[in-house]
């Protein structure tokens, strides 16, 4: 909750310049029209994002492990010892993390020239996949919304930051997956409590919450809420004070032609 994934990025830092774009992400919405870009945004998600996460290239926090800001240029990935993403005493760990990974990707290699890449994609690649979809997806979801806020350093607190989630329903796949996306509040605030309490919890929750207007439900099915997720929380205009996600496509065209033209 203090800010480690699915960190906003700044209109700044997206090529958005006094609310003109001179590039980056503003620049290609802007070619790919706005339906597209929210089709784009799904695929970068689900399919590229976990793995640029990993290797700090997309969506990580910008204070390092004992709370300074990070150097300009400077990232944070889950493979080096050294990566500021964690404190010293774990380099080790990180060590024989990494060197497992890189030995199972050789496994896979070897596996895929031995017995064909069919064959491995079909058995471990397809599976992973879509894993990798749902661990993204949820972790997505739980934390982006237009509704939910965006704490920079000087406002945020724990209590704050626990309650910037929100539950959804995932129809039949909270039975498969624990409903770990519609009690994912409870377990902001609980995140030590065993899953099968968490319907408890979460009533309880709700009960004393809601009332105050602190907790957060969106009856939304999941994938309409992926799609306007995908088409309206694309940046914030600051990490500092309290920000809400904002979309391009309600940035003027740099060709001054509106978008019905």
């Amino acid at each position: 909750t203090d800010g480690e994934s699915h960190v906003p990025s700044t209109g700044k830092e997206y090529g958005l310049v006094d609310g003109k774009r001179e590039g980056n992400y503003s620049a290609i919405h802007e070619a790919m029209g706005d339906g597209a870009f929210a089709g784009f945004q799904v695929f970068t998600h689900v399919v590229l994002g976990w793995p640029l996460y990993l290797m700090g290239l997309a969506s990580t926090g910008r204070l390092a492990n004992d709370g300074t800001f990070l150097g300009e240029g400077e990232i944070i990935d889950h493979f080096r010892p050294s990566s500021k993403m964690f404190p010293a005493k774990i380099s080790a760990k990180i060590m024989l993390s990494t060197i497992t990974t890189v030995a199972t990707l050789g496994l896979l290699l070897k596996l895929s020239m031995d017995h064909g890449f069919l064959t491995v994609f079909l058995w471990y690649t397809a599976p992973y996949m879509w894993s990798n979809f749902w661990l993204v997806t949820y972790t997505w979801l739980q934390h982006t919304d237009p509704s939910v806020p965006q704490y920079g350093p000087d406002e945020w607190t724990w209590v704050k930051g626990a309650l910037s989630t929100i539950d959804r329903p995932y129809g039949i796949f909270c039975f498969f997956h624990h409903k770990i996306g519609s009690t994912h509040v409870a377990h902001h605030l609980f995140h030590e409590m065993p899953f099968y309490r968490a319907d408890e919890a979460t009533a309880a929750i709700k009960a004393f919450l809601e009332p105050k207007g602190l907790y957060n439900y969106d009856p939304t099915p999941w994938y309409k809420a992926m799609w306007r997720i995908a088409n309206t929380c694309h940046y914030v205009d600051d990490f500092n004070g309290i920000q809400y996600f904002k979309s391009f496509n309600d940035v003027p065209l740099s060709t001054g032609k509106n978008k019905a033209e």
